[in-house]
């Protein structure tokens, strides 16, 4: 479909927007987050990141496997977190 206008993309695009959403909307709680993270994850992709993050993973594991790092309750890392925040 070729549009001539500008204010025609603007409804065609809205139209677009509004139908997702009205199917989005019927989606679980759960299903909607999913779809939400999904979505403005999307909206930072970047290949360089991902790459160093799981460089990071691969090296943080290998850490605990080779006994230099221990893992801590996740309760205790957020309790630690809180009071170094103040």
């Amino acid at each position: 479909m070729i549009l001539k206008s500008r204010s025609s993309v603007k409804v065609t695009m809205k139209s677009r927007v509004e139908a997702l959403e009205e199917q989005a909307l019927k989606l679980s709680a759960e299903e909607r987050a999913a779809l939400a993270d999904r979505l403005i994850a999307s909206l930072f992709q970047d290949d360089e990141v991902d790459r160093a993050w799981a460089q990071e993973v691969e090296r943080r594991v290998e850490a605990i496997e080779a006994g230099r790092s221990s893992m801590i309750p996740v309760a205790e890392a957020i309790a630690k977190a809180r009071a170094a925040i103040g």
